[in-house]
C-alpha cells in the first residue's frame, strides 16, 4: 500500500477529475488517491467509478447527496486511517491546486512536519487569475481568523495540506463540525493548541478554469462565526 493518500472530494467536476487523477498519479509516485463525491448531478461518481476500475490506485466514495467540504474530508480521513497510511493530503477537484508541490509538502512532513499548509500568504506563495475582492477576502479571512484565535499561520484558510496520521489520529474528528473555509480554520487550530507543528510552504493557487466555485455567503459567514466559537470554547 501506498504512504500517502491524497483526499479529493467531488461535486459536479466531471470536466476536471480525469486531469487532476493523471498529474497526481505521474507526480507522487508513492499515493493514493480517494474521491468522495456527494451524488453529483453531472455524473461524476460514474465517471470515477471507470477511473477506478481502470487504475487501482484510485478509490472512490459516495456519499447519498451534498454534505459539503468538511465532512467529505472527515469521511476520507477515516477511510485512510482504517488502513496503513501515514500521510494524507486535501487537495481540490477544481484545478487550483497544482500537484507539482506534493512532493516538497510530503518532504516537509517525512522531515518533522505534523502539518504542511500550502500557503498562498507566505513570501514565495499567491494567486493568480483572482479579483482584487477576491484576494481582499482571502487574506482578510485569514488575518482576522489568525489575530483572533492566536495562532501563527498566514494562511490559515487554505485547503491545501499535508496532515500526518498521528495528528488525525489525536484530534476528536466527531468534535469537528464546520464546513468550508471553517473546516481549514478549526482543524489547523485544533492541531495547533493539541501542540502539533505547523508549517507554510508558498505556492501559487490558481482559479479554476472549468466549472463553478462551491464559496458563497453563507460560507463566509459560517468562517466569521465558527472563528469566535473556537475562542471562546478554548
Amino acid at each position: 500500500m501506498a504512504k500517502a493518500l491524497i483526499v479529493v472530494p467531488t461535486y459536479n467536476e466531471r470536466e476536471n477529475v480525469e486531469e487532476i487523477a493523471g498529474r497526481l498519479l505521474v507526480t507522487l509516485a508513492d499515493a493514493d488517491i480517494l474521491f468522495v463525491d456527494d451524488n453529483s448531478p453531472d455524473g461524476t461518481g460514474d465517471l470515477l467509478d471507470q477511473m477506478s476500475a481502470r487504475e487501482p490506485r484510485i478509490q472512490v466514495m459516495h456519499r447519498a447527496g451534498k454534505q459539503g467540504l468538511g465532512t467529505a474530508y472527515i469521511a476520507g480521513f477515516r477511510w485512510g486511517l482504517a488502513r496503513a497510511y501515514e500521510y494524507f493530503f486535501e487537495f481540490d477537484a477544481d484545478g487550483s491546486h497544482d500537484p507539482k508541490y506534493l512532493p516538497h509538502m510530503l518532504a516537509l512532513a517525512e522531515g518533522g512536519a505534523d502539518a504542511v499548509v500550502g500557503s498562498r500568504n507566505v513570501p514565495g506563495g499567491g494567486t493568480m487569475n483572482w479579483g482584487i475582492g477576491r484576494k481582499l477576502l482571502s487574506r482578510g479571512g485569514s488575518f482576522y481568523a489568525r489575530t483572533i484565535l492566536g495562532i501563527d499561520v498566514h494562511d490559515v484558510t487554505a485547503g491545501f495540506i499535508c496532515w500526518r496520521r498521528r495528528v488525525l489520529e489525536a484530534l476528536d474528528l466527531d468534535r469537528i463540525d464546520s464546513n468550508g473555509y471553517s473546516f481549514q480554520i478549526e482543524m489547523k487550530y485544533r492541531a495547533i493548541q493539541q501542540g502539533f507543528k505547523v508549517v507554510e510552504t508558498p505556492i501559487v493557487f490558481v482559479d479554476r478554469r472549468v466549472g463553478q466555485s462551491k464559496m458563497n455567503r453563507a460560507i463566509v459567514a459560517e468562517a466569521l462565526l465558527k472563528v469566535w466559537s473556537l475562542r471562546f470554547r478554548r
